[in-house]
């Protein structure tokens, strides 16, 4: 596995800030990472919330894998309101690393820890196993074919401890996303889940190694046990939406990859 990279194959990214907002963009207009000035902890972007929702089935995680710094939203909240969760982070731009200051992402401790490699390449070869990993893969092309691909899923479920869970950012509007959304279908034999995030064209993924995903391996109440008021405020009416949801028993049908043409 690759602990470094040559910066110039990667884009940089522009920071952008105002009195109110910092952001990281690859392009005019495609926002990336969004950070507020005032509770630079906070869960700006609607997605991000929505893939907390992994602490309806792994309430206290011992380590959280996230592939995909970015401006750092979700590392910074775990590692702020998660004291008991080991966190390391995979982004394969180095340019993105360089930029953590700007989103006042932590220093490397005893606990977290940023590695610039591919995170294909290290869910590969990790001999670690992590309770909860993180997705959000996305670079200037947008969503990262090789953590979309078959291997990449079968490795992270390999790597994910038992009774772990995945959560998987995707672009709904991608031209394969059935065929991703059937990859991870079969990597974790049904036991998936997928919702919709209302505010942009995104879809989560959350996938369970050896736990039925349903509302009866959920608990709402512990999720939030001992947690801090801002984790309430942020996190408690989209945990309860995600369960709801899936209380309801809807769940993703298997697709036939053979309808989306030259798409494997």
């Amino acid at each position: 596995m690759r602990d470094t990279f040559d910066p110039l194959p990667h884009p940089r990214p522009v920071v952008y800030a105002d009195s109110d907002h910092v952001s990281l963009r690859f392009r005019q207009g495609e926002l990336q990472s969004l950070m507020s000035v005032q509770q630079p902890t906070h869960l700006v972007v609607p997605y991000t919330r929505t893939m907390m929702g992994f602490l309806l089935m792994v309430h206290k995680p011992a380590h959280i894998l996230m592939i995909g710094l970015g401006g750092g939203s979700l590392a910074k909240f775990c590692y702020h309101h998660l004291p008991e969760t080991r966190i390391t982070v995979v982004d394969i731009n180095p340019h993105v690393i360089a930029m953590r200051g700007h989103f006042q992402v932590p220093d490397d401790d005893a606990r977290f820890k940023v590695v610039c490699a591919d995170g294909a390449d290290f869910v590969r070869d990790t001999r670690k196993t992590f309770d909860v990993i993180l997705v959000d893969g996305f670079d200037a092309d947008g969503q990262s074919a090789q953590l979309s691909s078959t291997a990449f899923y079968e490795d992270a479920c390999r790597v994910l401890r038992p009774k772990g869970v995945m959560a998987i950012n995707l672009d709904s509007d991608h031209p394969a996303h059935s065929v991703f959304l059937e990859r991870v279908h079969t990597t974790y034999r049904g036991n998936m889940f997928v919702i919709g995030v209302q505010e942009r064209a995104n879809h989560v993924v959350f996938a369970t190694k050896g736990l039925a995903l349903s509302s009866e391996n959920m608990d709402l109440a512990a999720a939030l046990q001992d947690r801090s008021p801002v984790v309430h405020l942020q996190l408690q009416a989209e945990l309860g939406r995600i369960f709801r949801l899936i209380d309801d028993g809807s769940r993703f049908p298997p697709v036939d990859v053979r309808d989306v043409g030259g798409l494997a």
